[in-house]
């Protein structure tokens, strides 16, 4: 092993690829990002172009190898965001977009399962939650609302699957991302065979399953020419976003978890099998075959304040995110009595119900904008709360929580979770999260390190926010209240989904 080997970290997110060249003692070295839309052609909907991200792949990966050197490289290992769909033709050409995991319009689907006792079992057999986001609920809606497409369509797959095939040769799904598929039984790590006639599907409709730690041992000719990179280069499968974040922060040990706030938001913690919640409350991830990852992904993170800031801005484009939290600090916790419920995208954990919907809750003519402001910090961290509540539920003890996002850069966000937590909070010094993580998989499976477990030493704390007493009990008398407004609206938002739905957004 020589101290300039790298292993390079390919991130496929949301909104942009980032890719980052790690050494094996953890420290980055080069990095580039190139974004792309996210596409709303209608009410629920969230695609992307496929051939778009897989350009971003090659530009930043093209960058970061001119940087680092191609002779220092020793491989490659993919991260990427969860429950991502696409059909491919027989000659694996892209038939429809990727449906992201923001992509709700399964939502009827996911409702009438949920309501079957199936709906339970299959959460407990595939560890994912029958929700629209998961590829499993989308395949339903496709074969009930366009069967032609859902037969035309050779096989499906997630866009990492898509990516690497472009870059390899060889279509594969790691166990991780498999596993929120809603169509893997993660006790035998195989396709379920009730999930897949749901979905009206065979195995040989789906890439072929392999471990996080799998090589694929080339590059095609045509991407090692366009990144600068042997075509020997070893391309490690990877894994999902969600438990890479783990990994990245150092996570990785009982009772340790990992709470990230970028655009969505997480809380998840690390065992040695898969277990799950009877309660279907949380998921249950792969990370490698004996480590798997239990938690609950929100939809809506930092895009909470984006939102706010672009409405609440009063036109002023110079006012930033920033300022708008320094006004919101002067406001004390509770904002008032005012609940901000922050289903902007709909919601995930712990309900995992197809319908929800923003609002306001308890605004007077005394609030302000300061109030607004902090009423969105404390919904996303109450609704953190919730999931961390449910993992109480499943009996999976938390001693620490380690939190990365970019969000919380400002005081207002970390306190405010430590807070609502009513819990320490650490901040690693590392904000690669995802990224780093799939490195050090890759670096495990390419023999540069002896275990992932090594991830608590390279991910050091740099600082410690403890929650503030008051405020803590606070929130905790408003988190029954929040609760209990997601089941009191629901009947209400049902049916302004459905108008929702046959009404235009503007008169453009």
């Amino acid at each position: 092993m020589s101290t300039t080997d790298v292993v390079i970290g390919i991130d496929l997110g949301t909104t942009a690829t980032k890719v980052v060249a790690f050494r094996v003692d953890g420290s980055s070295i080069a990095e580039a990002s190139h974004g792309y839309p996210l596409d709303v052609p209608a009410t629920g909907r969230a695609e992307q172009d496929p051939h778009r991200i897989f350009d971003a792949v090659v530009l930043g990966l093209g960058e970061v190898v001119a940087e680092v050197g191609a002779e220092n490289v020793r491989g490659l290992s993919f991260s990427s965001a969860m429950h991502s769909l696409m059909a491919l033709s027989d000659d694996n050409e892209p038939l429809t977009p990727v449906l992201t995991w923001g992509d709700t319009r399964a939502a009827a689907e996911a409702e009438a399962l949920r309501a079957t006792d199936a709906g339970l079992a299959l959460h407990r057999r595939t560890g994912t939650p029958v929700h629209p986001m998961s590829p499993l609920v989308k395949l339903m809606w496709f074969r009930a609302h366009e069967s032609e497409l859902h037969a035309r369509a050779a096989r499906w797959a997630g866009i990492k699957d898509w990516v690497m095939w472009r870059m390899t040769g060889e279509l594969v799904t790691d166990h991780s991302l498999a596993s929120a598929s809603g169509l893997m039984d993660i006790h035998r790590l195989d396709w379920d065979e009730e999930a897949l006639s749901l979905a009206g599907i065979a195995p040989e409709n789906l890439p072929k399953l392999v471990s996080t730690t799998h090589i694929v041992p080339a590059l095609t000719a045509e991407v090692a020419s366009a990144v600068g990179l042997p075509e020997q280069t070893a391309v490690v499968a990877g894994a999902g976003d969600g438990p890479l974040a783990n990994l990245g922060v150092g996570a990785v040990r009982h009772g340790v978890a990992a709470c990230s706030v970028g655009t969505s938001g997480a809380l998840r913690v690390a065992v040695d099998r898969p277990v799950v919640d009877p309660n279907g409350g949380v998921f249950c991830y792969a990370l490698t075959e004996d480590r798997w990852v239990i938690g609950g992904a929100i939809n809506n993170g930092g895009i909470v304040l984006d939102w706010v800031r672009s409405e609440l801005a009063d036109g002023d484009a110079e006012l930033s995110t920033a300022q708008l939290l320094d006004e919101a600090m002067t406001v004390p916790a509770g904002s008032g009595g005012l609940l901000m419920l922050p289903y902007l995208l709909g919601e995930r954990a712990p309900r995992w119900g197809g319908v929800a919907r923003g609002a306001y809750v308890g605004l007077t003519r005394a609030h302000r904008r300061a109030h607004l402001v902090r009423a969105a910090v404390e919904g996303v961290a109450l609704q953190l709360a919730l999931v961390k509540q449910s993992l109480a539920q499943a009996d999976l003890e938390i001693d620490e929580i380690r939190a990365t996002g970019g969000v919380m850069k400002h005081e207002i966000w970390r306190q405010t979770l430590a807070s609502a937590f009513g819990s320490e909070i650490a901040f690693p010094a590392s904000t690669e999260g995802s990224g780093f993580g799939a490195a050090l998989l890759g670096m495990q499976a390419l023999g540069l390190i002896e275990s992932i477990d090594v991830a608590a030493e390279m991910s050091p704390v740099e600082g410690i926010t403890e929650p503030v007493s008051d405020d803590s009990g606070v929130y905790e008398e408003l988190l029954p209240v929040f609760e209990q407004l997601y089941t009191a609206l629901l009947p209400a938002n049902t049916k302004l989904q459905e108008i929702g739905s046959r009404l235009p957004l503007s008169r453009d």
